[in-house]
């Protein structure tokens, strides 16, 4: 039930937050010309994170000469891999539901719904774990490039000391921080559902009966043995007890005797 909830809300809000991300930072060049300034240069970026592909303007205090500058870095593959896996597990959870809800006689004949959904588990599983990590490391290089003192670097002009490079914004990173919290989120919740949908293939219930038929041939051989209740009752107590009368045959030998001890007399 905890699957059918939170791996669809969980799945939203991975691809939704890195996604739908578009940031932006903006820097001020302040020449020792002051018409040659240029106090708001605007730096936008976005999902899929092709930094290399954005580029900007700076001046380069040197006249009215611009600089064309882009950004380093190229974290699409990551970025994209991290929201495709997050979209499909989106789907297929949909559809689980779905299957769960309306079409449970369907899902376990033939154990082969169960089958079905223990291997995509541990598929997507694998997939999120793979995904989240690699997608922390692109943000952590998405982190570096667009980084204001790094981008201030890039620019001719800041690397003369007459001319003044700052900060005014910095882009904001919150949203694709809370992206890696639940793609890992994602994978410790489609792993711990491993044991849940194991517990409904063959596979489980058999390994269930290989151990019971063992400890069944145990106690069976058990009680074939020499300690039976029924065999010590019938054969043992009661046997004793019917030995300790004389039997009809025995008293009537013993009655004939002096009887034909007086016939001699």
């Amino acid at each position: 039930m905890c699957m059918v909830i939170f791996a669809p809300l969980f799945a939203i809000f991975a691809f939704a937050t890195c996604g739908g991300y578009s940031g932006g930072l903006r820097l001020s060049v302040d020449c020792v010309n002051k018409t040659e300034s240029n106090l708001s240069i605007d730096i936008a970026f976005a999902y899929p994170f092709r930094l290399h592909q954005v580029t900007f303007e700076v001046p380069t205090c040197e006249g009215k000469e611009r600089q064309k500058l882009a950004l380093t870095g190229d974290s699409s593959s990551s970025a994209e891999f991290f929201v495709t896996v997050a979209v499909f597990a989106f789907l297929y959870s949909l559809a689980a539901t779905v299957v769960y809800i309306f079409f449970q006689n369907k899902y376990r004949e033939n154990n082969r719904g169960p089958l079905i959904d223990f291997i995509v588990t541990v598929v997507f599983s694998f997939l999120w774990l793979v995904g989240s990590s690699a997608w922390a490391k692109g943000l952590s290089d998405v982190k570096v490039a667009t980084d204001p003192k790094e981008v201030l670097l890039l620019m001719s002009a800041c690397k003369q000391p007459s001319n003044k490079c700052m900060a005014v914004h910095s882009p904001v990173m919150s949203s694709l921080n809370t992206s890696v919290v639940f793609g890992f989120l994602n994978f410790i919740l489609w792993a711990g559902n491993i044991w849940f949908v194991f517990k409904e293939t063959g596979w489980h219930s058999s390994g269930q009966r290989y151990l019971s038929d063992p400890m069944e041939k145990h106690s069976g051989s058990y009680n074939h043995g020499g300690y039976n209740q029924d065999s010590y009752g019938s054969s043992g107590g009661y046997g004793r007890q019917a030995s300790l009368g004389p039997s009809s045959d025995e008293f009537g030998q013993q009655s004939s005797g002096p009887a034909s001890f007086t016939n001699q007399i």
